[in-house]
């Protein structure tokens, strides 16, 4: 395993683990976030889509890119690993950003996962809310909680600019917990406007939610089988 943010399994050799607990030979793994994509993109918010780039929100920040049906792997098996990017356009308060647990500072995760957007809550306010509930404090007409959402959403819109700029893809699916949050799905699509190298009439890349929700990862991991 390399580049996990649980970072205690990097270096293990976690396939030879679970042969030896399930007593099976044929142990196949892959990224949550490229099983994750391949769900949605075979019968899920990307089918009929040429080009899915599937997005994990939630305690770290992953991506998974399907093309034509299949998962882009790479040389390094790192294609759709936006979140250890930098957070694009940072402004004077965002450098050089937080610490990352993979050694840089500033990166999308840093600034886009669930703990991350929680503890930007709470030292702006004091407060302490997971994120989905800062959602629904903002929906409620919170204003504390307005401001942090909406920061968070043009630091999104920002962060996923890059991709479309990147892969222009077709439809990009939100998923893990804060994919939860309804506001991103109408909101980040009309900051992205700002960022997105197109004109803002033409954009048609569609931000959604994953049809299969939590199951969407655990579903694209039966794609590791053939029929």
């Amino acid at each position: 395993i390399k580049n996990a943010n649980s970072t205690h399994l990097n270096g293990h050799p976690l396939d030879q683990d679970l042969r030896r607990v399930l007593g099976r030979d044929d142990i196949r793994l892959s990224n949550d976030a490229n099983c994750f994509a391949v769900s949605e993109a075979a019968d899920g918010a990307g089918r009929t889509r040429s080009i899915v780039f599937g997005v994990i929100l939630g305690t770290g920040v992953g991506g998974g890119i399907v093309i034509d049906g299949r998962p882009l792997l790479g040389a390094q098996a790192i294609a759709g690993e936006w979140g250890h990017n930098a957070l694009p356009l940072p402004r004077d308060d965002e450098r050089p950003g937080p610490h990352c647990y993979c050694g840089r500072h500033g990166c999308i995760e840093t600034w886009l996962s669930g703990p991350a957007f929680q503890a930007q809550f709470t030292d702006r306010t004091g407060r302490h809310l997971i994120a989905t509930d800062i959602a629904a404090a903002a929906e409620a007409g919170d204003r504390q909680a307005q401001e942090c959402l909406e920061l968070y959403c043009d630091r999104l819109a920002r962060a996923l600019a890059n991709v479309v700029n990147l892969l222009d893809p077709h439809v990009i699916v939100l998923g893990g917990g804060l994919s939860k949050m309804r506001a991103l799905y109408h909101r980040v699509p009309e900051l992205w406007k700002r960022y997105i190298f197109s004109e803002p009439e033409s954009i048609a890349t569609r931000l959604l939610p994953p049809v299969h929700g939590d199951s969407s990862g655990v579903r694209g991991a039966a794609w590791l089988w053939s029929a």
